[in-house]
């Protein structure tokens, strides 16, 4: 087996053992969104700005870091060594998706926490008080035009809600479609790889491996 040969063998096996490494930041990643969703539902449920500012802040450290490593593997795989500009466009369309992810994941927790127009608390800070009673701000005449004005507030509301979800349900697909591919390469280097070995004990030891 000559020199080449055995070169690319192990070439194909440092790309899957890159392309796994990919698997494990996203399992990270995935985790990190389970971190996200859970504090923001407790912080909805019970409150704590403080505890939920600072989980924020350690998931997207969580999510930088992730980047970091992925746009390394990226620059890695465009290298000649590897010359697998095809695997470095997969993941960098993941990068992108996830980008997109974690701002429409960013976008959905801003409307909810604000809630939909109709249903929001009412704020007093701008009220008076005139002598014992509360002369309150937020009271308007009740007419068409003051609902009508709420019912597109609240539609508009709605609206950016459902694309955002959208948006998140297509990254999502994607993100999967790309993950299928990698897990199909590494199926395909892997293979590529057990095949270069058995050619090295084949040369090494002719006969070795016919059935008998």
């Amino acid at each position: 087996m000559d020199a080449e040969a055995s070169s690319a063998g192990q070439s194909s096996a440092e790309v899957a053992s890159m392309l796994r490494r990919f698997l494990a930041v996203q399992q990270r990643r995935a985790e990190a969104y389970s971190k996200l969703h859970r504090g923001f539902s407790e912080y909805m449920t019970n409150g704590g700005e403080c505890a939920y500012q600072q989980l924020c802040g350690n998931v997207t450290g969580e999510f930088n870091d992730c980047s970091k490593q992925i746009l390394e593997m990226v620059a890695l795989l465009s290298e000649p060594k590897f010359c697998h500009g095809d695997l470095a466009n997969i993941l960098k369309d993941v990068q992108a998706h996830e980008r997109d992810k974690l701002q429409l994941t960013a976008q959905i927790q801003v409307l909810k926490k604000a809630g939909r127009p109709s249903e929001r608390l009412v704020n007093h800070e701008h009220c008076r008080s005139s002598g014992m009673a509360h002369v309150c701000a937020n009271v308007k005449e009740i007419t068409e035009a003051a609902g009508t004005e709420d019912a597109e507030a609240d539609a508009e509301y709605d609206a950016a809600l459902k694309e955002a979800i959208q948006g998140i349900q297509k990254a999502v697909t994607s993100i999967n479609e790309h993950m299928e591919e990698v897990r199909y390469e590494i199926d395909a280097l892997e293979a590529e790889t057990i095949d270069s070995r058995l050619a090295e004990v084949e040369e090494t030891f002719p006969g070795t491996l016919l059935i008998k």
